[in-house]
């Protein structure tokens, strides 16, 4: 081999590997998950995400995650992430958000799973999004991440958790049930609470004899009847004496 043909080997091999490492930098990007040694329905977890940054120009400023089957939003515990980045659910996940990071800066953060579902694996579909916009979306499966990558495997793929099989013993603990109240409802003091109307009257005013005469004029007749049996009585025995004189 010539000294001129050796030179120019040593040019291509170094253009193409230029070429290879420009091209693989941002394909080999990910999104990612972590839990060390983590069990199927294993309690109190806690997983660690990162995403790297694939702007040139801006910063990373949310991360929006598509819980998997098995776990809701309200198992979910932030516990810390970048400064001023705050976590809030959403009716398929959460988000974790907060001031920009610097440019090229990957986003990392941790939560508390208060139980694992009982699978093999977890996919969290990622959305990542810059300040300018831009959006990267990590929601691939593993097979499609493949069929549309560059044949490396490189594609969008979602995060992805494998879980060991669940310990001995282990049971899924369904959240404690709400507690119903045991102290009962005032009274509005309607009629209906009441009961029937009859019962707040008089038993004096119900009560009736035979002849449907109340027990009440009744009473009243009787001081009557005295009265004018005295002045009956008094006028006959002063017409009595007078015949007598």
């Amino acid at each position: 081999m010539t000294r001129k043909t050796c030179t120019t080997a040593v040019a291509l091999s170094a253009l193409t590997c230029a070429i290879a490492v420009a091209t693989a930098g941002p394909a080999a990007a990910h999104a990612e998950v972590e839990a060390e040694g983590a069990r199927a329905l294993d309690k109190n977890v806690s997983l660690t995400f990162s995403a790297e940054s694939e702007s040139a120009s801006a910063g990373i400023s949310k991360l929006e995650v598509v819980l998997p089957e098995g776990i809701t939003p309200q198992d979910i515990t932030y516990e810390k992430g970048p400064e001023g980045w705050k976590f809030a659910p959403t009716g398929r996940g959460y988000t974790v958000s907060g001031p920009k990071l610097a440019v090229g800066e990957d986003a990392e953060y941790v939560v508390t799973v208060r139980q694992l579902p009982d699978a093999k694996e977890l996919v969290f579909k990622t959305l990542q999004s810059y300040s300018d916009g831009k959006i990267d979306r990590w929601i691939q499966l593993e097979e499609e991440a493949e069929a549309e990558g560059d044949g490396h495997g490189h594609g969008h793929p979602a995060p992805r958790l494998k879980l060991k099989a669940a310990a001995t013993g282990a049971e899924f603990v369904s959240p404690a049930p709400e507690e119903e109240p045991t102290t009962p409802a005032p009274s509005t003091g309607t009629a209906s609470d009441a009961g029937p109307a009859s019962s707040a009257r008089p038993v004096a005013d119900d009560t009736t004899d035979d002849d449907g005469m109340s027990s009440s004029v009744l009473l009243g007749i009787g001081p009557a009847v005295l009265v004018l049996g005295g002045v009956a009585g008094a006028w006959w025995l002063k017409k009595r004496r007078n015949r007598s004189a």
